[in-house]
């Protein structure tokens, strides 16, 4: 089965997440500065999912670039997929209302943690279909880097009951880890 259908549904996917996400932005009831300072702590969880949302899209095009065919396995991994990235845009809202608890932290994390091991099922289904000696089976290795952010997903979520701030700091720095598109893939893409 060819790929094109499964990427350009998740793309349309992916963008109107990205579109909830911002809805969830309201304007200040002031007119001045002042009246921003209240959704600074929305704001930054908002950028930390928007962030998230374009490394998922960012990598799963680099994935089905190195994949040569799906199966109905891989559409319906890719829904898995699909499914844990349509909640970012809820707990993200629910950060964003109560910034400083430890269940709305823990949740956030639960999603994130969610979402890697759904895009780890559809990797190793894409590998299992291309073929463990293909370009994205070398490409994706041991796969060191998602199971360390699995790894780092999961003591997020745990810590945020002892303390929120080094459970955001677990988030985003799965995210930093993530920013640059796997060299991997695009060094055996390379002409």
């Amino acid at each position: 089965m060819q790929k094109n259908r499964m990427e350009a549904f998740s793309d349309g996917v992916v963008a109107i997440l990205i579109t909830i996400l911002v809805l969830g932005l309201k304007p200040p009831q002031g007119d001045g500065l002042a009246a921003l300072r209240p959704l600074v702590p929305f704001f930054l969880i908002y950028a930390l999912s928007f962030i998230n949302l374009a490394i998922y899209w960012n990598n799963h095009h680099h994935l089905l670039q190195a994949a040569e065919q799906v199966n109905g396995g891989v559409l319906w991994a890719n829904m898995h997929l699909l499914f844990w990235l349509s909640l970012i845009p809820f707990a993200t809202a629910w950060v964003g209302e109560n910034p400083l608890a430890p269940w709305p932290v823990a949740l956030y994390g639960v999603v994130l943690l969610f979402d890697a091991v759904a895009y780890t099922i559809l990797s190793r289904a894409l590998i299992a279909l291309n073929g463990h000696d293909g370009v994205l089976a070398r490409a994706v290795g041991r796969d060191t880097k998602g199971n360390v952010s699995l790894v780092m997903y999961l003591a997020g979520v745990l810590l945020s009951f002892a303390s929120i701030w080094i459970a955001y700091g677990l988030y985003a720095l799965v995210a930093i880890m993530w920013l640059i598109p796997d060299p991997r893939i695009e060094k055996r893409l390379a002409p």
